[in-house]
């Protein structure tokens, strides 16, 4: 695949699930997630404004939606290319005229899942830009609805996305119906968002970010600059949004356990099992969780691997997996 030499850096769990996926599959969900890794390095590029990063973002949407420019690529490429101390995320932007040609090669069907992907994910970082534009002042969501919204854009979608592109290319892919598995990965793509601002939760209000809504807060008489001082109070509120994570993760399970093809059961059951792993460290740490930085050990995702190999990733294994 032409996107492997940037895929393999960015992230080696996901590179490891890509690899067992059908050919025919690698190709659309490997560019559907360096574009929006791509995408998220621009909006995560604190050296520039907020507003700027915004307009950024739509102009990177309308380039990947077909309007393309060379001149903006290049200026894309000027302005935060070389703002980034990342070697690899420097590379992505560098990369971005080789992805947009990858893009337009895609099967025309496949193309268009991918920029209707990519055009929710860029809604969803410029609202969050959008939101949190003053890093100095702690502001939260104002609703759940407000959260829900958002780990929809950004991840949600990619459940469906997933599921549209499976059922589209793979026989008797699932033993559940279309509707079924669509509702079921948006859940799941929900959960492992979450279960992200869950896990980076002190690091996030440190920096001005605060996704759990206000009301919430307002019902234990907290304000979002008091939560990392009193993380007692603020632990029912965070216990709440882990048990919503960890339904949506357990959507997941279900839907791994739907999926015919062992090699897509293979890729899509590995992340839910972490996430669920995850969760459970996070309610272990109590009210410690805002203080410290909080992950499986690799030791015990390749046992996690191991384990799901070794049962060839049957529905028994992830069963037991994820009790």
């Amino acid at each position: 695949m032409k996107t492997d030499s940037l895929l393999r850096p960015l992230s080696r769990s996901f590179y490891l699930s890509i690899q067992i996926l059908p050919r025919r599959l690698r190709e659309p969900v490997g560019l559907g997630y360096l574009l929006a890794r791509t995408t998220d390095t621009v909006a995560d590029t604190a050296q520039i404004p907020a507003e700027l990063r915004v307009q950024t973002l739509e102009k990177l949407r309308g380039l990947i939606g077909g309007a393309h420019d060379a001149q903006q690529i290049a200026y894309l490429m000027a302005a935060f290319a070389q703002l980034q101390q990342d070697a690899t995320e420097r590379a992505l932007i560098e990369a971005l005229p080789e992805t947009f040609g990858q893009l337009d090669e895609l099967d025309p069907a496949d193309g268009d899942e991918v920029r209707a992907l990519l055009h929710k994910i860029t809604g969803g970082q410029s609202l969050d830009l959008q939101r949190f534009a003053d890093p100095a002042q702690v502001r939260a969501l104002a609703t759940a609805a407000e959260l829900d919204q958002y780990t929809y854009l950004v991840a949600g979608c990619v459940g469906e996305f997933w599921t549209r592109l499976c059922f589209r290319h793979l026989r008797n892919f699932s033993r559940r119906s279309a509707e079924e598995m669509l509702a079921l990965g948006q859940e799941y793509g929900m959960g492992l968002q979450l279960t992200n601002i869950l896990r980076d939760a002190g690091a996030d209000l440190r920096a001005g970010r605060c996704y759990f809504p206000e009301k919430e807060l307002a019902a234990v008489a907290l304000r979002p600059a008091q939560i990392v001082q009193q993380p007692e109070r603020f632990l029912p509120v965070y216990t709440k949004w882990l048990d919503k994570a960890d339904s949506g993760l357990e959507s997941g399970l279900q839907y791994s356990l739907a999926v015919r093809n062992r090699r897509v059961r293979a890729a899509t059951v590995l992340p839910a099992v972490i996430g669920r792993r995850t969760v459970a460290l996070l309610r272990a740490a109590g009210a410690t969780v805002l203080h410290r930085t909080i992950k499986v050990p690799r030791s015990e995702v390749r046992a996690i691997i191991a384990r799901l190999a070794v049962a060839l990733v049957s529905r028994k294994a992830i069963e037991k997996l994820s009790s």
